[in-house]
This record gives structure tokens, sequence and C-alpha cells, in this order.
């Protein structure tokens, strides 16, 4: 895995102030996406154990709530051996601090797709505290969002969602009344503030913005 920064000091994505890794590599491609410039799996730095010192030397401070993981697309195949790494670490090292984790993918499409046929996805995900999940959807972009670029992506408080058997928000009633599930692609130009829009199917599963569940790319 490559890495194309790490955020010392980032109190944008997520709560409190945290340390970022943006990893290398991403297949979603999402229009208006502000880190065009590592989609290629080969751009950044080479990831290694000294990297996980480095992050772990940075959380180690007073001040540092948690970890956050964006990219790129940390849970992408290619990525997700380094970055189950890096959550053992964290989680042995550094017990309470928190960790977020940025994917294009659904919750429910992690866990009915990726858990069965990838070996770290499950593991991975036990050690995350929240997931915001869903592509970026330049349409939907909302500049009141919390923490996410537009409205169909959602926080989710993992321990809580697998209590339940539900979704279970990391955030406020307000955030989550800004959450759009539905997307119509011929509707929303004209009612975007006013309409749900469908995107994903009863499932949460949206294999139309999925280039691993439509076959184009294999596993």
């Amino acid at each position: 895995m490559n890495y194309a920064t790490i955020k010392k000091v980032d109190t944008s994505n997520g709560t409190g102030i945290r340390t970022s890794l943006f990893v290398s590599g991403c297949r979603h491609a999402c229009k208006g996406c502000f880190n065009k410039d590592i989609w290629n799996f080969k751009s950044g730095k080479p990831f290694t154990e000294e990297t996980i010192e480095t992050i772990i030397s940075l959380l180690s401070r007073d001040y540092t709530k948690g970890l956050s993981l964006l990219g790129g697309e940390p849970l992408d195949p290619k990525n997700q051996e380094w970055i189950y790494r890096l959550v053992v670490a964290c989680r042995e090292q550094l017990p309470t601090k928190n960790i977020w984790c940025y994917s294009g993918y659904t919750y429910e499409y992690i866990t009915q797709e990726m858990y069965p046929k990838l070996p770290y996805t499950k593991a991975i995900l036990s050690l995350v505290d929240v997931l915001v999940d869903g592509k970026y959807i330049e349409d939907l972009r909302d500049l009141r969002l919390q923490f996410r670029g537009s409205a169909n992506q959602r926080v989710i408080d993992l321990r809580k969602t697998e209590q339940t058997g539900q979704i279970m928000w990391a955030l406020g009633e307000e955030e989550q009344q800004k959450y759009i599930p539905y997307y119509n692609l011929k509707d929303l130009k004209k009612k975007r503030e006013k309409t749900h829009y469908r995107i994903f199917n009863q499932n949460g599963i949206s294999p139309q913005f999925d280039a691993y569940s439509n076959g184009l790319i294999k596993w």
C-alpha cells in the first residue's frame, strides 16, 4: 500500500483533533472528488512499519482524540492488509483513541459482499469505531453536513449498529435528518432540496455505482 499524506492535526474528518491518514488508490472515481490525484495506487510513498510508528507517535499526543482513515479508499482490497496492521497497532498501544474510517462502499455492501470474500474486512471494522460510508455524489454536495461531503453518506456508530442490527448514527438527530437515502437521477436537478432520491436498493447496495458488484473488477 502507498499513502499520499499524513495530516498531523485534522479537525475536518471526525470529532476532536485527529491524525488523518490518506491512503493511495481508489476505483470509485467519484465526480468532483477533491483527492483525484491519489486515485492511482502507485502514487505517494510506500506505507511501512515505520509509517505505523510515526502515526502511533502522533496519536500519543494528549490532545489527539483519534485516527481517521481516508483516501483514496482505505477498504480497497489492495489496501486492507496494511490498514488492518495499523488499526491493530492503534488498538494494542492506544486503546483509548477512537478510529474513523471513510469508505465509498456502503455498510451493507461491506458486510454482505466483502466480509465473505476478503480476509481482513471484518477484522478491520471490528476495530473501527465509526464508518462514514458511501460514495461522494457531487449533486448531493451539502456544505452544511458534518464530517462528510454529500447527503447520501452516513456517519455510522459501528458498535451500536452491531448491537441493534440496524444503522445507528454516531452524530445527533439534526445530522441524521440531512441524510438522503434515495436518489433519483432523473429528478435530482429539479427537486434537489425537497425530494428524497433513490440511489440504493432495499439492501442499501448500489451496483450501478460499484465496480466490484457489477463485475467490472475481480476480487
